[in-house]
């Protein structure tokens, strides 16, 4: 009984509060009602004090959102100038988190350089940009990672003329890779370890390591594996390149944001969540609005604001899940449709499926309770 020491109540006196209580009752709902979302505007909670960084997003009425310059499948503009890709599709739902638009973005371009720097100086809110999650960059001053959205790890693209079946055989190639980055250190591990031989060949960024394989420059090209996907689509025939089937890094890709403002943190960290839990509760684009309004599953009224006040904790709407999901899709809707079987990456799910299906991943949705 939790410590308290149980109270003797007569027979008088409990008679009284039976009939108090069947009186209050009868003004309360019904079980079964389902109570629809409130308003777009936030409820103020006591005693919480408001993330500076969101109260300047909401001031300026946009948020600035640091993407790669160019990578199919994570972030590119298409043939209309308009910025298409898995990581630009978090972005959209982050702003749709807020505002409940999800145009209210602004893209803001960043090489390997400058990303962090960016995020730093304040350039950027956010950044949804391949970044790989490492103890370095989580402790360096100034950032802090919000979570995973892809897992991803680094690999080689070879000719298949070189009728290669493993990285081990690159001795003495000639391996182009982009300076300053994990990959030019993982790469150099890899073959410390195993006393192999190889000239690398390095180069300023990932675009211009693409371009010296191409030109073969190289005999082979390592960055991440889904870089080098990406990469393939990119050549004049792509079917003559292939991806090795070693994994030589565990490279746990995510959003980062600047150290010390921690509720800013969560609002990031929780919208990742959301779509990651949307796709285990099986809401997607289509029928989110519609289970908003019918569902009985808590779990599922939980995230789409019906029942609690989670968004308000974050100082976002309680329906900020469901404005995310209805602009972007669930994790799987945006895996899919930016690197998964409906893209020219046509990468399968692997490491990034859901931790409940057959064969299991390491997606895994926090509770919304």
């Amino acid at each position: 009984m939790n410590g308290m020491k149980a109270q003797w109540i007569g027979p008088g006196l409990a008679a009284a509060l039976v009939l108090l209580g069947a009186c209050g009752r009868q003004d309360e709902p019904q079980a079964d009602a389902v109570r629809e979302p409130t308003p777009r505007a936030p409820t103020a909670l006591p005693d919480v004090k408001e993330s500076p960084t969101l109260a300047a997003i909401r001031q300026r009425g946009r948020l600035n959102c640091g993407v790669h310059e160019g990578l199919v499948g994570f972030a590119y503009t298409d043939n209309r100038g308009a910025w298409r890709g898995f990581d630009v599709d978090f972005c959209r739902a982050t702003a749709a988190a807020i505002f409940g638009d999800p145009d209210a973005v602004r893209f803001v371009p960043l090489t390997t350089e400058q990303r962090f720097e960016a995020v730093r100086a304040g350039r950027v809110d956010v950044l949804w940009r391949n970044t790989s999650w490492t103890m370095s960059r989580d402790t360096a001053a100034g950032l802090s990672f919000a979570g995973v959205n892809y897992y991803d790890g680094q690999g080689f693209m070879v000719r298949r003329s070189l009728n290669l079946t493993s990285a081990a055989e690159l001795n003495g190639a000639r391996i182009c890779v982009q300076s300053g980055s994990t990959t030019e250190l993982n790469v150099e591990d890899y073959f410390r370890r195993r006393g192999i031989e190889y000239r690398p060949v390095v180069v300023a960024t990932e675009g211009e390591a693409r371009q010296a394989y191409a030109r073969e420059a190289c005999d082979a090209f390592t960055a991440d594996i889904s870089a080098l996907a990406a990469a393939r689509t990119t050549l004049s025939n792509p079917q003559q390149h292939m991806i090795l089937p070693d994994v030589i890094s565990k490279e746990p890709l995510g959003p980062v944001v600047r150290n010390g403002d921690d509720r800013w943190l969560a609002v990031i960290r929780w919208t990742l969540n959301a779509l990651i839990l949307a796709e285990e509760l099986g809401v997607t684009r289509d029928n989110a609005a519609d289970l908003a309004k019918n569902s009985a599953d808590p779990r599922v009224r939980r995230l789409l604001g019906v029942e609690g006040d989670f968004g308000p904790s974050v100082d976002l709407p309680r329906t900020w899940a469901l404005d995310a999901i209805t602009v972007s899709g669930n994790y799987g809707e945006i895996f899919n449709r930016n690197l998964g079987e409906q893209s020219s990456l046509d990468l399968d799910r692997g490491l990034n499926a859901q931790w409940s299906s057959r064969p299991s991943g390491l997606i895994y949705g926090l509770p919304v309770r």
